[in-house]
């Protein structure tokens, strides 16, 4: 049997979205800059992609910004809302957890270098950022908060909401990574409070390399890209309009099935967690804490029972046919301990141990039962 269970780090296109971008590969192929009628029928799906995108968070079409995916719409909201910020302002300090996803964190470090201030909030052992050392980190120097919406990790779900008060209290700009969270759960930008919120097609049944920013209007912001007027000026490229309009179809579907794929996958979550703690409930930890999202699960094997070694362990999972990852898609070809399960307080040690779940809705029962006879096969290999 073969099961796929990193649906985190991507997705199989939906036979639908696949239908919807061909026509714009091989019929619509128009530049949608172009004034002619070929240009204005790609441009015509850009911006009716735009509104759905919209319409899904609450926002005004006017607000998104399509991207080369979530990487880039996280650069271009730190770059551009830092950077904008500061032209207005002369704050100088970015906010943001240990935890977030390097195109947070590594965007954040490169503003460090280029003069401005950084501060790191602490998380709890859940991952989820501690809102008391969150507000510690804030004051009216600070330009912009970024705290993504779900750990792309352990699944925790942070208080975004609560988590823009304490900044909206200095007069800050908050930003949040919602790349796991887009599409599978109810998301409202004016409920959140937030000025920026960024989200990936390929993490829901969409194509790889498209992404959209939202930037509330009003809020400063500077391209990241230059060359072009596209995207009102602010990230020029021709747009990929095939993809656009995929992404766009992928966010209808989900939008229409969001309450039936949560309670199929919570079931599945919960049916893995039933089985991998039956095998171990003293020398298997389940991560994430209470306020997670059911698309996720992290489980760390403690090295004080068990001998851990992370490229073994995702090989021998791969060997009996199942896909799973040892944190993120980004990063995990390394190999290197997470710093999202260092940063919940567990050693290196426990850290390599640490094997990530990831759930779709194409996934089914008896694959979550195989799972836990393999993993269970697995754990009483690497047992000390």
């Amino acid at each position: 049997m073969k099961v796929y269970l990193d649906n985190a780090a991507t997705t199989p296109v939906h036979p639908k979205v696949f239908e919807k971008m061909k026509t714009y590969l091989a019929e619509d192929f128009g530049n949608p800059s172009s004034i002619h009628s070929f240009g204005r029928t790609s441009r015509v799906a850009i911006e009716e992609a735009r509104e759905t995108i919209a319409g899904f968070i609450n926002a005004n079409p006017s607000e998104i910004y399509f991207t080369s995916g979530g990487t880039e719409a996280n650069n271009f909201s730190l770059f551009g809302i830092a950077r904008g910020a500061f032209q207005e302002t002369k704050r100088k300090f970015v906010v943001t957890s240990k935890v977030e996803h390097h195109s947070v964190l590594d965007s954040s470090l490169e503003l460090e270098k280029r003069g401005f201030g950084l501060r790191l909030a602490d998380v709890l052992q859940s991952t989820s950022v501690d809102i008391d050392s969150l507000a510690k980190c804030v004051d009216f120097d600070t330009a912009l908060v970024s705290v993504m919406h779900v750990n792309n990790e352990t699944g925790s779900v942070n208080p975004i909401k609560n988590i823009a008060a304490v900044a909206k209290k200095k007069e800050s700009y908050v930003h949040t990574d919602a790349v796991q969270s887009f599409g599978k759960i109810k998301i409202d930008v004016k409920d959140l409070g937030v000025d920026a919120l960024c989200g990936s097609a390929h993490k829901i049944y969409g194509p790889k390399g498209i992404g959209f920013a939202f930037v509330k209007s009003g809020t400063p912001v500077s391209p990241l890209l230059f060359g072009g007027s596209q995207e009102r000026n602010r990230r020029g490229g021709t747009e990929n309009v095939a993809a656009i309009a995929g992404f766009a179809e992928a966010a209808r579907i989900a939008h229409a099935n969001m309450e039936e794929n949560v309670k199929h996958i919570r079931t599945l979550r919960e049916k893995l967690i039933k089985g991998i703690s039956g095998i171990d409930k003293v020398g298997i930890c389940i991560n994430g804490g209470s306020e997670v999202s059911p698309h996720v699960l992290s489980v760390t094997f403690k090295s004080e029972f068990y001998k851990n070694d992370s490229e073994a362990m995702l090989i021998y999972l791969d060997i009996n046919g199942i896909a799973v990852s040892n944190g993120s898609a980004c990063t995990s070809g390394t190999l290197k301990p997470s710093h999202v399960i260092l940063g919940a307080g567990y050693s290196v040690e426990d850290a390599i141990g640490t094997i990530r779940f990831s759930f779709g809705k194409q996934n089914t029962i008896e694959e979550i039962d195989y799972t836990v006879e393999v993993v269970e096969k697995m754990a009483k290999k690497f047992q000390r």
